[in-house]
């Protein structure tokens, strides 16, 4: 059976953006998180979004900046299947992409019996929300930004039960990044 994993970047008071929509300029990206990104996007063959990290995706990996400056990861994102969960999108435009309009934990568990590699749930944070309570999250991984906020979108805003967890490994960056992985306890 396939791994799903759920990444996300999140800062030290559990950020995933700033205050305003989109805001990841705190990101703390460098060479070493790149092959970091690399090496993840290399055992993933499928990428799995919410309609709002997908539309800010597609906005961005397809463009001229991104094949220009860090064409490994664009073209991984641009060529690997994806699957974006909306009940309002009618098609999706970026290049191998599929829409799928209800039942997400079902879809997700059939990928799963799929041969392949892991299926990578990436940002999409309402989507993750959702997913957490149906058991198909196999690891949780995010990478801790040495940074503080104070305000802006939780990652888990509105998911009510305890989830205990079990730290499978950790890595620290020279930037101060520090990437922890969880499995289901």
């Amino acid at each position: 059976m396939r791994t799903l994993y759920l990444f996300n970047m999140i800062t030290l008071d559990g950020y995933f953006e700033g205050a305003t929509k989109w805001d990841i300029s705190w990101h703390n990206v460098d060479a070493e998180f790149n092959e970091f990104a690399i090496e993840q996007l290399n055992a993933t063959d499928t990428l799995i979004f919410g309609r709002v990290t997908y539309e800010g995706m597609a906005a961005y990996w397809p463009t001229e900046t991104p094949i220009k400056n860090d064409p490994i990861v664009a073209n991984t994102m641009n060529s690997s299947p994806k699957v974006v969960f909306s009940r309002t999108m009618k098609k999706a435009e970026w290049n191998n992409t599929r829409v799928v309009k209800e039942n997400a934990a079902q879809e997700l568990a059939n990928l799963k019996k799929q041969s392949g590699k892991d299926i990578g749930i990436l940002g999409s944070a309402n989507l993750a929300s959702t997913l957490v309570e149906s058991g198909l999250i196999d690891e949780f991984r995010f990478m801790i930004n040495p940074v503080i906020l104070g305000k802006g979108t939780l990652l888990f805003q509105g998911f009510g039960d305890r989830l205990n967890l079990r730290l499978l490994k950790a890595r620290t960056f020279k930037s101060g990044n520090v990437l922890l992985c969880y499995g289901r306890e």
